[in-house]
């Protein structure tokens, strides 16, 4: 990974950071998207902000963004969730961030996740992650003792909602919400799996090379890789073995999972 590109990603958090503080617990109007989650100025300002240096800096770059749209058809594509737990930006709750992530042909090679009121940020590249400037690395904590986040219980339903319940039935600890906080979290080993339905690329494309870049893993519900066609389903574990655990009991029976997807600790 290019050092530039890095470090031009970290000074795009430093832009969007004090926008997101400024309009934090503030009268804000919130309105409604046609999938009914809630977006603010807040958002639409530093997607804004974020696109117009981006093009200033690098015009032959893509842009994905979760408020003003895009595609990863350009070789490189910068993919932006300017807030990413909208819901809990306008609760007043701080574990909300920013999320960063330049995807080289489809597939994210940096990341960087923000915490804005937390003055916390993760990033992570060329198979190393970091929280503010530390290295990182994930748990080896066993299934029975994982500590597991949901990201919201009224995401699953029926046969998704059982596959939930086996799996937390059988964990040490769990936790609902958190949105890429926990993410974040399992890269720094201070939890071991989350869960995640209906998220997007924006969503997810940050998260991958910082807990990759930490020892863990992050597949879809079937061991695959994230592709931009994914169905929206995430499961990030701390090691391969907890991650083959984990994904036999959302499958309900024993599962080899691609070695494909397995990262050397």
């Amino acid at each position: 990974m290019r050092d530039d590109l890095l470090r031009f990603a970290l000074h795009l958090a430093d832009l969007a950071r004090p926008l997101a503080r400024a309009h934090f617990r503030t009268p804000l109007a919130v309105e409604t998207k046609a999938d009914a989650s809630p977006v603010t100025q807040a958002d639409r300002g530093i997607e804004a902000l974020l696109r117009a240096e981006i093009r200033r800096a690098y015009p032959d770059h893509g842009i994905l963004g979760e408020e003003e749209g895009g595609d990863l058809g350009a070789a490189r594509t910068w993919v932006i969730d300017p807030i990413d737990g909208t819901k809990s930006f306008v609760a007043g709750l701080p574990l909300f961030g920013t999320l960063i992530a330049l995807a080289e042909h489809g597939r994210p090679v940096l990341g960087v996740i923000d915490m804005p009121i937390l003055n916390e940020r993760w990033h992570g590249a060329g198979g190393r992650a970091w929280l503010d400037g530390a290295p990182i690395r994930t748990g080896a904590r066993p299934l029975s003792e994982a500590r597991l986040f949901v990201n919201s219980p009224d995401r699953f339903r029926g046969a998704e909602a059982e596959a939930v319940a086996r799996l937390s039935g059988e964990v040490g600890l769990r936790r609902y919400g958190g949105d890429c906080y926990a993410y974040a979290l399992l890269a720094s080993g201070h939890c071991d799996l989350v869960l995640g339905a209906g998220l997007a690329v924006y969503d997810v494309f940050a998260l991958m090379p910082v807990i990759e870049g930490a020892g863990g893993l992050i597949t879809d519900w079937q061991g695959r890789p994230i592709t931009p066609d994914f169905d929206g389903r995430v499961v990030a574990a701390a090691n391969p073995a907890l991650h083959g655990a984990a994904l036999e009991r959302l499958a309900g029976e024993p599962m080899e999972p691609p070695l494909a997807c397995f990262r050397s600790r």
